[in-house]
């Protein structure tokens, strides 16, 4: 019935090698089988793709496939400090490639904790599902898609999404696509935050999104206290960690498989939840993965 989808490059290789026991993790014994996964890359090594094939099928996927590609034409990189051109890769997913109804698209740099396929029961056929930004929350009252809300000052208090964890009806796909190379287009100057201002102009526009919860995309903000209190002024919630998120997302330059990344509680748990996937890629046969400080 649902495909979850990954962007990985080689960079990505172990981070996207974590996001996939996660989300079996997320799932019961017969959802797996009954699930698939599909993987868009750039630059992976066969080998690489057999690794993720082989942990696919250990950790019990019904079906898996990965697939070489090229991102949009139209792609516009305004922000490169720490995110490649595989960011766009998520609007290359076609039907015939999930070859299933449904796609959770689903970024790398996250801990799922449960199931991810529970906003897909209120998803209708024309819209896309996603979480808004914790951190850009508002059109017009965060640095994400500057100039827009001048520019249309019927967006301004609109509320703005993270493109992280997506649900979509495959055949709603091609339209989101379009959408986002209309954004990237005719609305250059407003582009910020690269495929994701893009998507927000086109939900926008449309007006096809379903807001789902935030459990569903929470942010983890401990590590940016560690700089300084600015997150205090945009996130309303208890910095803690929330046992009830479904899913815990590192966005921002700094990664929890960084030896440098503060330790936070939330860092904490991702470090133990990767050290056991390497532990079943070693039995995988592939050695010499692991990021500094993860044994």
């Amino acid at each position: 019935m649902y495909a979850f989808g990954l962007c990985i490059d080689q960079q990505y290789l172990v981070p996207g090698l974590a996001a996939l026991c996660g989300l079996a993790d997320g799932l019961t014994p017969a959802a797996r089988r009954s699930a698939a996964v599909r993987v868009l890359t750039l630059d992976l090594t066969r080998t690489q793709a057999l690794l993720f094939s082989d942990l696919a099928k250990r950790r019990g996927f019904g079906s898996f496939d990965i697939r070489r590609c090229v991102p949009l034409r139209t792609l516009r990189m305004a922000d490169a400090s720490y995110i490649s051109i595989t960011t766009y890769l998520r609007f290359e997913f076609t039907r015939a490639f999930v070859h299933r109804p449904y796609l959770i698209y689903v970024d790398a740099d996250v801990l799922v904790q449960g199931d991810l396929t529970v906003p897909l029961g209120s998803l209708r056929p024309d819209e896309t599902g996603a979480v808004r930004d914790e951190f850009n929350p508002t059109v017009g009252a965060c640095p994400a898609l500057p100039g827009a809300a001048e520019r249309w000052p019927h967006l301004r208090g609109r509320p703005y999404f993270n493109a992280g964890v997506l649900w979509l009806h495959t055949d709603h796909m091609p339209r989101v696509r379009r959408g986002v190379e209309h954004a990237l287009t005719h609305a250059r100057r407003h582009i910020l935050h690269n495929d994701q201002d893009a998507l927000n102009l086109w939900l926008l526009r449309s007006g096809r999104v379903r807001p789902v919860t935030g459990g569903f995309n929470r942010f983890e903000v401990g590590r940016f206290l560690e700089r300084g209190n600015w997150v205090r002024r945009v996130v309303r919630r208890s910095p803690k960690p929330d046992p009830a998120a479904t899913l815990m997302h590192f966005v921002g330059p700094e990664k929890p498989w960084q030896a440098d990344c503060p330790a936070t509680e939330d860092v904490v748990e991702y470090r133990r939840h990767l050290a056991g996937v390497m532990r079943q890629v070693r039995r995988l046969g592939a050695v010499g993965m692991e990021p500094a400080g993860v044994r």
